[in-house]
């Protein structure tokens, strides 16, 4: 499925200036954006109670509390001259400026913000294993690099799939999961430590959240959400690394890619898979995403045959096939 582009949505009670500034940058193809033109703030909030906007680029004169509150990833506010009223993380730029030096300013900004997000996870490096092919081995895989990366640094697994079938896997039975988790770290971030410790569980040196029971707990949560709880994981549990086990559920999934500091891609030889992949970098290039196309790591998996469950399981994966190929491409990748 063709992901469409995210939207920057421009607001400003003089019409001409705004219609004039969306026309201009709606034709520049470089724009990783859908540009969306708003004279009338009525307008402006109704449309985004329905949908998510990347970046608002709104006058001083139509900065309210109520827009402050919008589901909007980044605001930037346009400056007539007059220095607006800021609150501490507001930034703003000179409205009477040209149109591209405009677009290169808002590109800036975004992408600061997205190496300030980044940035949060500290020394903690986090680890994508994503492929939009089915049964090729992802979770296998996962499993067995995750328990590499364990016997040296503090790792923590986490599966994002639909339908991970790990509590099968593993012959679990868990009370509470990563939504759990979650919670905990909105609602009482102070007792965060205190919960991991419980919901958590160890095998050897890997750390394993329980996923989601309901996999509608996964589909509404944004990426700066997923990498402020990322964050908080890491500080709190003192993860040096973090491997996420991705699966097609996740929104935004190449932005989190883009968040990730290695991004392994299990790949098949068959048509079918080829076309797969090739349109998922299609959609990268529709996003210009051209780093996430250069961080990916391709790889044929080994097959692996299931023979027991539960912690043989793991063990099974790290001193198999499995294990074996992680270890020579770790050893290749260093």
């Amino acid at each position: 499925m063709k992901k469409e582009k995210k939207i920057f949505a421009i607001c400003d009670l003089e019409e001409a200036y705004v219609v004039h500034l969306a026309d201009y940058l709606n034709q520049k193809t470089d724009l990783p954006f859908r540009v969306m033109a708003f004279t009338r703030l009525d307008s402006l909030i109704e449309y985004a109670q329905g949908h998510e906007i990347e970046i608002l680029l709104i006058s001083v004169d139509a900065m309210t509390d109520e827009v402050r509150s919008l589901n909007v990833h980044r605001t930037i506010i346009l400056s007539d001259g007059e220095a607006p009223n800021l609150e501490e993380d507001d930034v703003f730029i000179d409205k009477y400026q040209d149109s591209d030096t405009i677009a290169r300013l808002v590109c800036s900004f975004a992408g600061q913000a997205d190496e300030r997000l980044k940035d949060s996870l500290g020394n903690c490096r986090l680890i994508s294993v994503y492929s939009p092919i089915a049964r090729c081995g992802k979770t296998l895989f996962s499993l067995t690099l995750a328990q590499d990366i364990s016997q040296s640094e503090k790792t923590l697994y986490l599966n994002l799939e639909n339908c991970s079938g790990l509590e099968g896997l593993l012959k679990a039975s868990w009370r509470e999961d990563m939504a759990d988790l979650m919670h905990a770290s909105r609602a009482e971030p102070e007792n965060l430590g205190s919960r991991l410790e419980s919901i958590v569980k160890s095998y050897g040196n890997l750390d394993i959240c329980p996923p989601p029971f309901f996999p509608e707990d996964l589909r509404e949560t944004s990426v700066p959400e997923w990498i402020r709880f990322f964050a908080s994981l890491a500080q709190d549990g003192g993860y040096q690394a973090i491997v996420l086990d991705i699966g097609d559920q996740i929104r935004d999934i190449p932005d989190l890619l883009k968040m990730s500091s290695t991004v392994f891609f299990p790949i098949l030889p068959d048509p079918v898979s080829r076309s797969k992949v090739s349109q998922f970098e299609k959609n990268l290039d529709a996003l210009s995403l051209d780093d996430v196309r250069r961080k990916l790591i391709r790889l044929y998996l080994p097959s692996v045959t299931v023979r027991s469950l539960g912690a043989s399981l793991l063990d099974d994966l790290m001193y198999g096939s499995m294990g074996n190929f992680v270890r020579q491409m770790q050893r290749e990748q260093n």
